[in-house]
């Protein structure tokens, strides 16, 4: 045994240092030393993995908080609530993007204000930023509802709901994006792309103005697949925290 405050070498079995006189399991332990190794524990690494353990439970706790208690009614309201989304999602993700289901679905007038509103807001940022900021508002404003369902009312199963809306309003954009080559979909007043001046249609002005007119059903099928993804995750969410809440009702039955 070997001191690992004043060096001193001595028999293996012995609890303290007869040179210094210090414990060496009491020194070790105040040194952040391995009592197997004697070698140094690095502090660093364990108030790293500190901090993600904290990050992890509260993001668990962010994203998964229940009620502990729960009442039959709410607990059946959400399940058809999640029924009626689940349905209406599929529809969403087994039609085809050229169908533009989500353009011809009444949650398109829900979306179109926010559409319209975001031209005006962005609009002191040049003519790219403002026909961008359409599509870009569409996706902020569940996103903050979201956002608020998670930290203001902590309802997590509300902002399932809202990912499920921030996913449509992918699905709603990819058919605009799709045609911004074609120019045929019924845009704002009537009109089409094709008979609207340079720069009315969004996604033709953006993409024409970036070089990436070829693109564009691609990236409306890439827009389209990533709002396909986040109804999926929505779906799970929702159903996860359907069967955590249902473990309380039980338990105050």
């Amino acid at each position: 045994m070997i001191c690992p405050k004043c060096e001193f070498e001595q028999e293996d079995k012995i609890t303290e240092c007869l040179k210094c006189g210090i414990i060496f399991e009491k020194y070790k332990r105040h040194k952040n030393i391995n009592l197997e190794t004697n070698t140094p524990i690095d502090t660093t690494i364990i108030e790293i993995n500190d901090q993600e353990i904290k990050f992890i439970d509260f993001a668990k706790e962010l994203l998964f908080f229940v009620e502990a208690e729960i009442s039959p009614v709410n607990w059946g309201g959400r399940i058809i609530f999640f029924l009626i989304i689940f349905i209406w999602g599929c529809k969403f993700i087994l039609t085809p993007l050229e169908n533009n289901y989500a353009g011809n679905c009444f949650l398109h007038l829900v979306n179109l204000p926010f559409h319209e509103t975001g031209h005006i807001i962005f609009r002191p940022f040049g003519h790219i930023i403002m026909s961008l900021g359409g599509s870009l508002a569409q996706l902020i404003m569940p996103l903050i509802c979201l956002v608020v369902f998670l930290i203001k009312t902590r309802d997590p199963f509300a902002a399932s709901v809202c990912l499920w809306w921030f996913g449509e309003n992918f699905m709603d954009i990819a058919p605009y994006m799709n045609d911004a080559r074609d120019l045929t979909l019924p845009l704002l007043g009537g009109n089409t792309g094709m008979t609207s001046p340079y720069g009315f249609h969004d996604w033709e002005f953006i993409f024409t103005e970036l070089g990436l007119l070829q693109y564009d059903h691609l990236l409306a099928s890439i827009t389209q697949i990533l709002g396909i993804i986040l109804m999926i995750v929505s779906f799970v969410w929702s159903v996860y925290l359907i069967v955590k809440q249902y473990k309380n009702l039980v338990k105050h039955i």
